[in-house]
């Protein structure tokens, strides 16, 4: 393993770098999800996932993905359920065992590919003019007065506004 301290420097800019260009992250820190010490947050989860890495042998994905989902859940607020945990999770996998063999010249490759990969950016969807919205409609008019095979069916009947489930829960279900 290596064990100098500009190789476990190079492994904190690793973690660093899948961690910064992870656009949940990013996002959290971009919109106040941490409070106003969200990158300092982010910064301190670095650090945490990096001594993660050195106190623990033999981590698993799913351990990494766990852990990680629980830092974003205490310190940002967020549950992440887009599918790119299991990705972070396994990067972090590739630079921590890449940093483990001493490929450094390999996880100093990793690191710059990771750098420049670009910032996700968050914007908001552009607006409507009302003249799109009414041409949209339209067509929609259109394709709908078209006949087809599912309108000789009626539609089956809604299902009942609230419903006490086995469990205790009342659902609550909107009228159509």
């Amino acid at each position: 393993m290596a064990t100098t301290a500009g190789s476990r420097e190079l492994f904190t800019d690793g973690v660093r770098a899948v961690l910064h260009n992870w656009p949940v992250l990013q996002i959290a820190v971009d919109n106040g999800f941490g409070g106003v010490y969200g990158q300092q947050k982010a910064d301190w989860m670095v650090n945490v996932i990096q001594q993660y890495f050195h106190d623990n042998a033999d981590l698993q994905q799913c351990e990494v993905e766990d852990f990680i989902a629980e830092l974003m859940d205490q310190e940002f607020d967020t549950v992440v359920d887009d599918g790119s945990l299991p990705q972070v999770s396994l990067s972090l996998l590739q630079v921590f065992s890449q940093w483990q063999q001493g490929a450094l010249q390999q996880l100093s490759c990793t690191i710059n590919t990771h750098n420049k990969t670009q910032r996700a950016k968050v914007t908001a969807p552009p607006t409507e003019s009302s003249e799109e919205s009414d041409e949209e409609a339209q067509v929609m008019d259109c394709e709908d007065s078209s006949p087809s095979a599912s309108r000789t069916h009626p539609p089956p009947p809604p299902p009942p506004p609230c419903q006490d489930e086995e469990d205790g829960w009342t659902v609550v279900r909107r009228k159509k």
